[in-house]
């Protein structure tokens, strides 16, 4: 399944929880839905739990 298709499904998600649920309704599935897609890419063994915290640079200091 593509990209564009999973997105598509998660926008219609999305938008039949606001509608029927209102805004605290559509908030609840974003927030599942962000726990579920980084659930999904751990056990994938895409994402390590270390990746959500470690700085993106190299060498892991601040200095501008």
């Amino acid at each position: 399944m593509s990209m564009a298709v999973v997105g598509l499904m998660a926008g219609m998600a999305l938008g039949f929880a606001a509608y029927f649920g209102g805004f605290g309704a559509f908030l609840l599935v974003a927030a599942l839905g962000a726990i579920g897609f980084l659930a999904g890419r751990y056990a994938d063994g895409d994402l390590e739990p270390g990746d959500l915290f470690r700085p993106r640079g190299s060498r892991g200091d601040r200095r501008p």
